[in-house]
């Protein structure tokens, strides 16, 4: 079994580096360089210009990407635009207590007790000076009866000095 996928991966790589001589020979052919400076020089010159010619078609190929990527943003913008605003969908009312929906979310090993005016302490309430005052005064159509007028005045200038 070892020795087939020995002889098997042998055989690929021999394939691989016979495909690769084959594109080689295709696309790039053999190089012979000229014996005189003259023409080393021209070929120099040949080799510059087949390069400017590649860069301008590479340059112009990224400019038909850049555009056409462009060129899809804005239509999926604009199918964005065109959908809207998504519709939510009506939700249903849960008639569920506070208690029972905490047990859902925690679990039942919690114990959780949304009466949260079981846990407070009763005070009596102690009647305050303001409240006492409040209820001495009365009607209050009757004070301000007697705080017309200037004797009105004059008893609230004398009650307060």
């Amino acid at each position: 079994m070892l020795q087939v996928a020995k002889t098997a991966l042998e055989k690929e790589e021999q394939d691989i580096a016979a495909e690769k001589e084959r594109y080689l020979a295709e696309h790039c052919p053999p190089l012979s360089l000229p014996g005189s400076l003259q023409d080393l020089q021209e070929y120099c010159k040949k080799l510059h210009a087949k390069i400017d010619e590649v860069d301008e078609e590479r340059y112009d190929m990224e400019q038909k990407v850049q555009k056409s990527s462009k060129e899809l943003e804005d239509l999926n913008q604009k199918i964005f635009d065109l959908r809207g605003k998504f519709k939510r969908p009506p939700l249903k009312r849960v008639r569920m207590s506070a208690d029972a929906m905490l047990r859902a979310l925690l679990g039942s090993k919690h114990k959780v007790n949304m009466e949260l005016r079981a846990n407070l302490k009763q005070v009596k309430k102690e009647d305050t000076d303001k409240e006492k005052d409040l209820r001495d005064v009365g009607d209050w159509r009757k004070n301000i009866e007697e705080k017309s007028g200037m004797e009105g005045r004059k008893k609230m200038f004398e009650s307060e000095a």
